[in-house]
């Protein structure tokens, strides 16, 4: 298998893992804020991630210039500290459904920031793969009516959702020059670092770092759920998702990353006994063949 295809492969198991993080997520309920939950685990993903780097590169730091250590901290502060938390935050405005439809944004954000700032491109089949994928996930998560929908709460979760996801993707590709430097673990770890410190800072302003900890060290927490989920998605899921650009155009790694609804409908239907109506049915099956077309495997 050439270097290239691994990140193609990254991305899918990211994607995987994250789905799985987030069904996990939901069994943790609203005992902790966004702020809180996120701080944990960001925290918890940064104890594996810096032990991991210095197993597999010792103390050697990666060489980069000011402008690139400026992006790296920028991408770990913006792209974990802040999109994590409003993620986070629009997920309890939104429900889950509706923040997967406008998590669907992700890719397309991540393809036009690619387009104009690394000079990328899709051929004609990756572009139709990317709208078979794009219209399943949209089937699969699409509701025709909501109840008991606040719309103060939904105008908020929605530009809160769709604030996370641009710097998410903004996130990604700024650091995609950079992630061909050597010292690939140091670069995770260095960057969750950042997005670790950019939270206490912010929560120190806020006055709310003695409240989180109190709530984190009292009260009762599904802690087998909450270090399990922060584990696939601070860790495993974040060596992989960046991996997957390290390896593979951004374009590509993004688009088969927005399988993760996918996924999440899957999964929840195997462990949560959610329903799998016929509609999720048809837009898993659209989407996996959407990433088939993408892939180049049915032409």
């Amino acid at each position: 298998m050439a270097i290239e295809n691994f990140g193609e492969v990254f991305a899918l198991v990211c994607a995987i893992l994250w789905a799985g993080a987030v069904v996990l997520f939901k069994h943790v309920g609203e005992s902790m804020s966004a702020n809180t939950l996120n701080l944990v685990k960001n925290i918890l993903g940064l104890s594996l991630l810096l032990p991991t780097a210095l197993a597999f590169e010792g103390l050697s730091l990666p060489t980069l210039s000011s402008s690139e250590w400026l992006i790296l901290i920028a991408s770990g502060y913006f792209g974990i500290a802040v999109a994590d938390t409003w993620y986070l935050q629009a997920l309890r405005n939104l429900g889950a459904g509706r923040t997967a439809i406008v998590a669907s944004l992700y890719s397309p954000f991540v393809v036009i920031l690619s387009i104009m700032f690394l000079h990328e491109s899709l051929a004609l089949w990756q572009w139709l793969g990317f709208v078979m994928v794009l219209a399943g996930i949209l089937t699969v998560v699409y509701q025709r009516s909501y109840q008991n929908v606040d719309r103060a709460a939904l105008i908020k979760g929605i530009l809160l959702a769709s604030a996370a996801v641009f710097l998410t993707a903004a996130g990604v590709v700024s650091m995609k020059p950079i992630l061909a430097n050597t010292g690939f673990f140091w670069m995770v770890s260095l960057r969750m670092l950042a997005g670790v410190i950019g939270m206490l800072i912010f929560l120190s302003l806020r006055g709310q770092l003695l409240s989180s900890y109190r709530v984190i060290t009292g009260g009762e927490h599904r802690w087998q759920y909450i270090i399990l989920a922060s584990v696939m998605a601070s860790y495993l899921s974040m060596l992989f998702w960046l991996g997957a650009f390290k390896y593979a155009e951004a374009s590509v790694a993004s688009v088969l990353n927005e399988t993760a609804n996918m996924f999440i409908v899957i999964m929840a239907w195997l462990f949560l006994k959610e329903e799998l109506t016929k509609r999720k049915i048809v837009g898993v099956s659209l989407t996996f063949a959407g990433v088939l077309v993408f892939l180049g495997l049915v032409t």
